[in-house]
């Protein structure tokens, strides 16, 4: 029997060891292909490099800016998609405010700030409260030094700007799962709860315990419900 491939796209600053442990849990059963986010001032360029690397046909999990990368795919080539996860992330274009204020951030980036960047990209306070908070704290900040300043500068660039994808939501008609950390103050739960309520049969999870990086903070409630994901009967609405 053919096993299913998995493609994984990581947030801004993280590389693949973000998906550890689904990874980890998940490859006796599925090929994972983890895509990078490197390289591209835009989702779109980012998505085509993606459709270029890629299978014919997989199933996509995105998170945070690989949610926003997820949905560019999905938009562009929905028939290669089996199915989609998307996780900890948004659909709407960025707002001016929002935009404006990733301008410092780059600028800081350039001077030869990064470390102050990352603080400010990575709180504390967007992971939940609890005994692995300054082990993936940790591990976050590692990753971010291994992207770079350069890389850095690009995915901000792109997020500035990215475009509405509430249309594309409209338009799936794979399995969809909507997944979230219940204590995410970046994306909170309502904004998940609004897109999964756009795409026709899609399901939600909400991870407890968990802020915007459920694979590291709870990564066996994670692994339990992606796991289940894959294991459903891909069937097209």
């Amino acid at each position: 029997m053919t096993r299913e491939p998995l493609v994984l796209i990581p947030p801004m600053l993280c590389d693949a060891r973000v998906f550890g442990p689904l990874t980890a849990a998940l490859s006796p059963q599925h090929p994972i292909c983890i895509m990078p986010t490197t390289g591209a001032e835009r989702i779109e360029e980012m998505a085509s490099c993606i459709l270029d690397w890629a299978p014919p046909k997989f199933a996509l999990l995105g998170l945070s800016m690989g949610g926003t990368v997820a949905l560019e795919v999905i938009r562009r080539a929905p028939t290669r998609v089996t199915r989609i996860a998307l996780m900890d992330c948004t659909s709407q274009a960025e707002t001016p405010q929002a935009a404006a204020a990733r301008e410092p951030l780059i600028v800081a980036a350039r001077a030869g700030r990064f470390a102050d960047v990352v603080a400010q990209e990575m709180p504390a306070h967007c992971l939940a409260d609890g005994p692995r908070r300054r082990a993936v704290l940790d591990l976050l900040e590692t990753m971010a030094r291994a992207i770079g300043p350069v890389a850095y500068v690009a995915q901000a660039r792109a997020m500035q700007r990215r475009r509405d994808q509430s249309a594309t939501l409209r338009q799936i008609r794979q399995p969809t799962l909507v997944v979230c950390g219940a204590e995410d103050p970046i994306w909170p739960v309502r904004r998940h709860e609004f897109m999964a309520e756009m795409v026709p049969y899609a399901r939600m999870e909400v991870i407890a315990g968990a802020g915007h990086l459920p694979p590291l903070e709870q990564p066996q409630r994670t692994v339990e419900v992606i796991r289940a994901f894959m294991q459903q009967p891909v069937v097209l609405r």
